[in-house]
């Protein structure tokens, strides 16, 4: 039996409307503020509606019959009115708007909470500046809609019907003689909201493209400016930001064309109004008021239709949005922590990889079959030519990843079965380049350990020997650092690193490239410091400073993302195999 084909419209509406409800379910801790908030809409509403029906009782009945008492009750009933509209509105506009920023405010936590929970790979995989912009970009679209835009389109929608009603109430005849501009409508409103989905669809991905090649270029200006990339660069932004241009101009285009075609038939109901009611009034067959009422009641008709359209606008806006946010706070990690996971116990660190493969694209492998074993204590070089895997092994002890093959242990743990956090607890990274936060300088060293004491701040400062160049800022410890610390050097940024490190005082460290950046006089400051950082734990060093190669107990040669050899220095040496070429190449380079 063949499936029947579900129309890719349907489909879109109807994961629209679920992430609609899913967005709406954010307001449960809101519940009270929104209620009475509705409670304000309906009577501003109600308020609205009652002043057309109250002119027609003021002309008829009492100015026509020169009833005072009626005229009176009515003029008094419109203030009374106007002050229970002014009053309702208020408690909207400021219930609805409350309750829209926290449920925004709420939305953003969560999806940022989502990313935080994401591996490293998903980051690794994801433009920093798409992700910048789900954070930005698309929760600030949503707030029109949240904050009014429920309200709103609810509110016109009763304005829209008790018109259409009263207006029949008034003169059935009259209401469906101006009523035929309806059906033209309908059609210029569908046409419309097609038009304008895909237009604003486009849109809010092309923002996102202009957002991530802002973000890239401004992170990597130094990088640019030193390769004289600024006009190619120039090019491309405005490539990405004429894309932007042009998916906005189709929805201006769209609105140019509906919402002027809604006033002329605005103008055509009016001008039925006039000429077919004016002839009824001559024959006696309605009252004046009543045409009065009909052309107020015909702004309370084709304003809601307006409105409506322009919140259809904001609407599409905001479930592009919607669908950008969701699809990301719907992407579950490919790595977490499994259900029956336990607290890995303090670390001795002796470390396995058992016949462990890997691969970030199932057909290129990065690691194959690969057997080491490092004892708890030991410092283990990872040397080897660019790609030869030495990264990735360092990851996968981290557990950034987990191994397609194989499995890795630390102390007979295979990490799969323990928590991420009671790993990361017990070890310390230091990669190639020092990041560094805003703030200040002991805030970045205390970072891993927030509750340190200030002696303890300063004490792993000295034992890696840069409170030298702290006591030289000009506020010492307290001395704000930029977003990547941009203005100490990277020798700086990278003791702070190193210092970071050691005041969490780990079992296992980890070093990336960690002294790759690090100039040869910076490099004699830290070498006791190294020894320092290292001494008592089991370590994982990549590293191409001879310094640190050889002071490892144990150096694996690493090619293809296999071991070739392994052993200390001064055997690697004797052998006469790949390390020896290494090492001559390494003292070529350094003499």
């Amino acid at each position: 039996m063949n499936a029947v084909a579900v129309p890719e419209e349907r489909v879109e509406f109807g994961r629209t409307a679920r992430r609609v409800r899913r967005l709406a379910r954010y307001t449960r801790p809101y519940q009270a503020q929104a209620a009475l908030g509705v409670f304000g809409m309906l009577a501003a509403t109600g308020a609205g509606l009652a002043g057309p029906y109250l002119a027609k009782v003021a002309i008829d009945e009492g100015i026509a019959e020169g009833d005072m008492a009626t005229l009176t009750g009515v003029v008094v009933a419109f203030l009374g009115i106007g002050l229970l509209g002014l009053a309702a509105q208020a408690l909207q506009t400021y219930l609805i708007g409350l309750v829209g920023e926290r449920v925004l405010t709420d939305l953003r936590g969560d999806l940022f909470a989502r990313l935080e929970r994401l591996e490293l790979g998903f980051f690794e995989r994801s433009r920093a500046g798409v992700l910048i912009s789900r954070l930005t970009n698309d929760i600030e679209a949503l707030q029109q809609l949240v904050t009014d835009g429920f309200t709103s389109s609810i509110q016109s929608t009763l304005s829209l019907v008790g018109a259409a009603v009263i207006l029949l109430f008034l003169d059935w005849q009259l209401a469906l003689a101006t009523l035929t501009v309806f059906p033209i409508m309908a059609v210029a409103t569908a046409v419309f909201r097609v038009y304008s989905a895909r237009a604003y669809r486009r849109m809010r991905e092309h923002l996102g493209d202009v957002t991530a090649a802002l973000q890239e270029d401004l992170t990597g200006v130094r990088v640019v400016q030193s390769f004289r990339r600024e006009e190619p660069n120039r090019r491309r932004f405005r490539t990405v930001n004429k894309a932007y241009r042009d998916a906005n101009h189709d929805t201006v285009l769209s609105n140019a064309a509906y919402f002027p075609g809604v006033e002329l038939l605005s103008a055509l109901a009016t001008a039925v109004v006039f000429g077919y009611g004016g002839k009824r009034y001559f024959d006696g067959d309605i009252e004046i008021g009543t045409l009065v009422a009909f052309v107020g009641y015909l702004a309370n008709f084709f304003d809601p239709i307006q409105q409506l359209s322009q919140l259809y606008n904001t609407f599409l806006a905001a479930t592009a949005a919607l669908d950008k946010i969701f699809d990301t706070m719907e992407v579950e990690p490919t790595l977490s922590d499994a259900e029956d996971a336990r607290p890995l116990p303090p670390l001795q660190g002796t470390v396995e990889f058992d016949h462990v493969g890997f691969a970030y694209r199932p057909d290129r492998p990065v690691l194959e079959d690969l057997n080491l074993l490092a004892q708890a204590g030991q410092t283990v070089a990872l040397v080897g030519h660019t790609g030869a895997g030495k990264s990735t092994i360092v990851k996968l002890l981290a557990r950034f990843y987990d191994p397609t093959a194989g499995a890795v242990r630390i102390d007979g743990h295979d990490l799969r079965v323990v928590t991420q956090a009671s790993l990361r607890s017990q070890i310390a990274i230091v990669p190639q380049e020092g990041f560094l936060f805003a703030g200040t300088v002991r805030d970045n060293i205390a970072f891993g350990r927030p509750e340190a004491s200030p002696e303890e701040v300063e004490a792993a400062a000295r034992a890696v020997g840069a409170d030298g160049f702290i006591e030289a800022l000009p506020e010492g410890y307290e001395t704000r650092v930029q977003e990547r610390g941009v203005r100490l050097s990277i020798g700086q940024r990278q003791l702070l690193a190193f210092a970071r490190a050691l005041l969490v005082d780990p079992r296992l460290l980890i070093l990336d490239e960690a002294t790759s950046s690090v100039d040869l006089a910076t490099e004699a400051h830290i070498e006791e410091a190294l020894g320092r950082l290292l001494a008592g734990r089991t370590a994982f060093v990549v590293a191409h400073r001879l310094s640190t190669i050889r002071r490892a107990d144990l150096i694996v040669v690493l090619e293809h993302g296999r071991v070739i050899e392994q052993g200390s220095h001064e055997e690697l040496i004797a052998r006469g195999g790949p390390y020896r070429a290494l090492y001559g190449d390494w003292v070529e380079a350094v003499a």
